[in-house]
């Protein structure tokens, strides 16, 4: 039967793509770290959640994953607003690599890509393509072809939908985590490490 104590260390996410795709990297990269990954349902809801989750009893870490979208400014100090209130501060600005704040609990930051960039998930997931892989441009042939009045996605969202054609070419068409657990996608790719070593520095054992 599974254990109803809350765990030491915990991720906050917005959705289950994001969920997945942490959960497969982590136990490709680095299967021994230990930590419960939590999808908020949104990014208000995640915000919301943070002073809630510092409050848990025998709380070690916790990791705050969320998208930038189109300002990781204005996100990082969406995230800085809430930490600010419970006593915790974040550098000024978005770290290059993720921030992790020796605080009590640990506190560790993420966006999505790269912290520094525009962009949300896919934006990182894009990362995770083969070199050179020669379906990658034919995707993105196929959604340029759908004319604008049926087209259900904005501009911004291009990317995402040329990546989900991408996934459905698959030998087994797949989500985002399970072409990483498959490795149809690239774990081992540079952004892919850089994240998980940002989750090693928040949930190792520290010295």
């Amino acid at each position: 039967m599974p254990s109803s104590e809350p765990s030491a260390n915990v991720l906050l996410v917005e959705g289950v793509d994001d969920k997945h795709v942490v959960q497969h990297l982590s136990s490709k990269l680095a299967p021994d770290l230990q930590f419960d990954c939590s999808e908020k349902g949104g990014s208000d809801q995640l915000l919301k959640a943070i002073s809630v989750e510092m409050k848990v009893s025998g709380r070690r870490a916790i990791g705050i994953l969320m998208d930038a979208n189109d300002s990781p400014e204005a996100r990082w100090q969406a995230i800085a607003n809430r930490l600010n209130a419970k006593d915790v501060a974040l550098p000024e600005a978005p770290v290059q690599g993720g921030a992790v704040i020796p605080a009590d609990p640990r506190i560790g930051v993420w966006l999505m890509p790269d912290n520094q960039s525009d962009g949300e998930l896919e934006d990182f997931v894009v990362q995770l393509l083969p070199q050179g892989d020669p379906v990658w441009p034919l995707a993105g042939r196929f959604i340029d072809s759908i004319p604008q009045e049926h087209r259900k996605f904005s501009q911004k969202k291009e990317k995402r939908a040329r990546l989900h054609a991408w996934l459905a070419t698959r030998q087994t068409p797949m989500q985002m985590g399970m072409a990483i657990g498959a490795e149809s996608l690239d774990p081992h790719a540079q952004i892919a490490t850089r994240f998980v070593d940002w989750l090693a520095k928040l949930f190792g054992k520290q010295q």
